[in-house]
């Protein structure tokens, strides 16, 4: 007795459609389910789910060897995707249910409980346009009505034989919950609660509209943190493309709330982070904190304390968008087009440069202090700014500055310029341009010009920190409105460029 039908497992971000295929020898004395096909512990482990969710379902297991293959078979399966599909297709195999045409994906508890699985999101919406049904968790039905596929979403296994043997089908409830108190948490962040640092506001505002990084050193309690969880609120709205991309990331690895992802990530990794943990990987690979931000924020608060090869992994991500992880049994590319907020210290006890409170650290202290950020990283920094200790009367003052709702509002109108701009290309932000795109697109004035080489010359920047100059120039005259880089919006950009960098040896 032969039966075959169709589910999916996810290899990194990728779905892989998976052939079921049971065969049941009836005449063999051995009782048992044999699973071929390259299954990982997680996988050879449901012969004992299936076992008992049959017995407590009421469901009488055949008498024989079952021997299980999934296709292909030279490719390894990992997770509980596949429990559902294995019981349907050895009670298909016994005549139990009908023949059928569905992707099935499911894990199975020992109750006959069919459970949410990750991955849902990403993999109806690889294989609907196939014409593909799917039968899923009912856990897992609000992702799947982002969808337009056609699918069955059942609680249990008997739900699902049930369904299969008289063709009749009752989609679950759908319950919609509250989510006033995190509306309330978001109200509770806001620009305005910023008071004084205008230099530093502008420099947030300029990132956002261009989608440059930043890097801000100051003394400890200048705000910087504040900044950084506050720069999500000037951001605009992500639209429907960036929203189905986050939701399939969020899916796969199995953080899905809800339908879609609607806000933009905010990832706040720890110092004490691994690479793998930020970059992506493993034994089982994932994606890693910086895929988890792509279309949004990732945080890296005290930059130096993060270990030098997670920092010098950021380089390939930083430029292209993306990141390669490589292991035996292949490579996996992860989208990784975030935007870096970093935070730090000036020096260990947190005083160098600071003209309030004398700094106690030894240069050697300092330098070792800088040694795990190297000039490449730097490079790859756009917007490099000085967070000072405001006044007293500053942080007494009742005046408030502007809110985020202001802000976003000319964000989003010179992000709107750029798009008009580049309409012919697949970027959309003055940040991921590239050196020929510059060429193309972008013009600085005679007194411009002029001013970039004398002060690119005086401090010797690099190619590419030359590039990143213009990029933010060519943002602040979309702020202000102009169709060329002018003196006044180069100026600006050079200002947001330290250049004591030699006082630490870097």
């Amino acid at each position: 007795m032969f039966f075959r039908l169709n589910s999916a497992v996810l290899l990194g971000l990728k779905p892989l459609l998976v052939v079921v295929e049971v065969d049941i020898n009836s005449r063999s004395v051995r009782r048992d389910i044999n699973i071929v096909g390259l299954p990982d512990a997680a996988v050879k482990e449901s012969k004992q789910r299936i076992l008992s969710a049959f017995k407590n379902s009421g469901i009488v297991m055949p008498d024989g060897l079952i021997t299980v293959n999934l296709a292909p078979s030279d490719v390894k399966k990992e997770g509980t995707f596949l429990d559902l599909a294995i019981a349907l297709a050895i009670l298909g195999a016994q005549k139990s249910i009908p023949k059928f045409d569905s992707v099935v994906l499911g894990e199975l508890g020992l109750d006959g409980t069919v459970r949410k699985v990750r991955g849902v999101l990403p993999i109806l919406l690889e294989f609907f346009n196939e014409g593909k049904e799917f039968i899923i968790p009912a856990e897992n039905l609000k992702e799947a009505l982002a969808t337009q596929a056609r699918f069955k979403a059942f609680h249990t296994l008997s739900e699902a034989v049930h369904s299969l043997r008289t063709g009749s089908y009752t989609p679950p409830n759908v319950h919609q919950e509250s989510s006033e108190s995190e509306h309330l948490s978001e109200q509770d962040l806001d620009f305005s609660d910023i008071k004084g640092h205008t230099l530093p506001k502008r420099a947030l505002e300029i990132a956002a509209a261009g989608g440059h990084n930043v890097l801000m050193i100051g003394p400890p309690g200048t705000g910087k943190t504040m900044f950084a969880k506050r720069f999500p609120t000037i951001l605009p709205e992500m639209d429907e493309q960036e929203s189905i991309e986050t939701s399939k990331i969020y899916s796969a690895v199995g953080l899905l709330n809800d339908c879609l992802v609607r806000k933009r990530p905010f990832r706040n990794p720890h110092h004490s982070a691994s690479a793998v943990s930020i970059i992506g990987g493993g034994s089982n690979v994932k994606p890693g904190e910086i895929t988890l931000a792509h279309n949004g924020v990732l945080f890296l608060d005290e930059l130096p304390e993060f270990r030098r090869d997670v920092l010098e992994a950021l380089r390939e991500p930083l430029e292209e968008g993306v990141v390669t992880v490589s292991r035996a049994k292949g490579s996996y590319i992860f989208p990784a087009r975030f935007q870096l907020i970093a935070a730090m210290n000036p020096c260990p006890c947190g005083y160098y440069g600071d003209k309030e409170i004398p700094c106690k650290c030894s240069p050697l202290e300092i330098r070792r202090y800088w040694k795990n950020i190297s000039g490449p990283i730097l490079d790859r920094i756009d917007i490099q700014i000085h967070v000072p200790r405001i006044s007293f009367e500053e942080m007494r003052a009742r005046s408030y500055g502007e809110s985020s709702t202001q802000i976003r509002e000319r964000v989003i109108k010179a992000r709107e310029l750029q798009k008009r701009r580049y309409v012919s290309e697949r970027f959309k932000l003055n940040a991921h341009l590239t050196h020929k795109m510059l060429e193309k697109y972008v013009t600085l004035t005679s007194e411009a010009e002029e001013l970039l080489k004398s002060y690119a010359l005086r401090h010797k920047l690099s190619g590419r920190a030359i590039d990143k100059v213009i990029k933010v120039a060519r943002t602040v005259a979309d702020l202000n409105g102009t169709e060329c880089v002018d003196l006044k919006a180069l100026a600006e950009a050079l200002q947001f460029r330290l250049t004591n960098f030699e006082e630490i040896g870097l």
